[in-house]
């Protein structure tokens, strides 16, 4: 019985022992892994926080494509309420290109229009080059001034244009226009400046005179000083192209010119002169007068101009 009980304080000591040891490693490992925790919170608190930036949207510019400038209409006055009215006045004093000349389908060609400011103002850049009736032949509606231009001053304003494909006589007119929007033109009449051309799309044309205009000038104007009085015939013939014609000059008393023969390169305009002097002892009446006739490449008589002699 006695060393039953001893038997028994051992067990009972040998599992108290083990039990012990047990709770000591679970607080080991408990302090381990407490320790550990503290180790990593430390460390990640040691490093830096990286934050990541979205990388921005790109948005990409763009210049619309610009569809022409529709054709103006007339308007009197800016919308600030001031107005340059005064400002819209012009004369036209030569072009090149002359009416009629033959271009084939789609060929380009430069117009140039010579145009005074015959205003008291100033024109800008701002002024612009408004297409105004017709067939804009190729270009644009609006183009800017290209230059500043002073009063009485004489601007060359070009246009690139482009004969259309298909053959036929084409016109094409334009104005000017003040920075508030009032269109002008050239001449007491405000009239579109123009260009007008024939297409063909044969391989030889017929070359043709297509104009002849004749004016009479008188030295001196006035009076009958010096003895001989001098009238001067202007005759400008208009070709539409490459030609050799012949013509001859009349004039009322019967003193004609023998024919003359020219040759031009291209369309063109040229000017010829004839002179008629008569002294005070000539009759004095209003009945003389010149006259071109067109002898090739076709016969044509153009009207006579006459004029007045008298010395009072």
């Amino acid at each position: 019985m006695h060393k039953s009980r001893k038997y028994f304080l051992f067990a009972a000591l040998t599992i108290v022992s083990l039990v012990a040891s047990a709770c000591a490693n679970a607080e080991t490992e408990a302090a381990i892994q407490t320790a550990v925790a503290a180790t990593v919170a430390a460390q990640n608190a040691n490093q830096p926080v990286v934050t990541e930036t979205p990388a921005a949207t790109l948005v990409p510019t763009q210049t619309p494509y610009q569809m022409p400038t529709a054709q103006p209409t007339a308007t009197t006055s800016s919308s600030s309420g001031a107005s340059n009215a005064g400002c819209a006045s012009a004369s036209l004093q030569d072009e090149t290109v002359v009416d009629g000349t033959i271009f084939k389908p789609g060929e380009v060609f430069t117009k140039t229009w010579y145009i005074t400011n015959t205003s008291p103002c100033v024109w800008d850049t701002s002024y612009k080059i408004v297409f105004w009736d017709g067939d804009v032949l190729g270009g644009g509606y609006v183009y800017n001034l290209p230059q500043i231009t002073a009063p009485g001053q004489t601007i060359p304003i070009s246009l690139v244009l482009t004969a259309p494909t298909s053959d036929g006589t084409y016109r094409s007119e334009w104005k000017l226009q003040t920075p508030d929007g009032i269109n002008f033109g050239v001449g007491y009449l405000n009239a579109a400046f123009y260009t007008e051309i024939e297409v063909s799309s044969d391989e030889s044309p017929e070359f043709a005179v297509t104009n002849v205009e004749l004016s009479i000038t008188r030295d001196p104007l006035q009076g009958c000083q010096p003895a001989n009085i001098t009238y001067t015939a202007y005759a400008t013939f208009t070709t539409n192209g490459p030609l050799e014609f012949t013509y001859r000059w009349m004039q009322q008393d019967g003193n004609h010119s023998a024919p003359i023969t020219v040759e031009v390169t291209s369309a063109t305009q040229k000017t010829f002169t004839r002179e008629w002097k008569l002294g005070r002892s000539a009759s004095q009446n209003d009945n003389r007068w010149f006259q071109i006739v067109l002898l090739e490449p076709v016969y044509k008589e153009y009207p006579p101009v006459g004029f007045g002699f008298f010395c009072p």
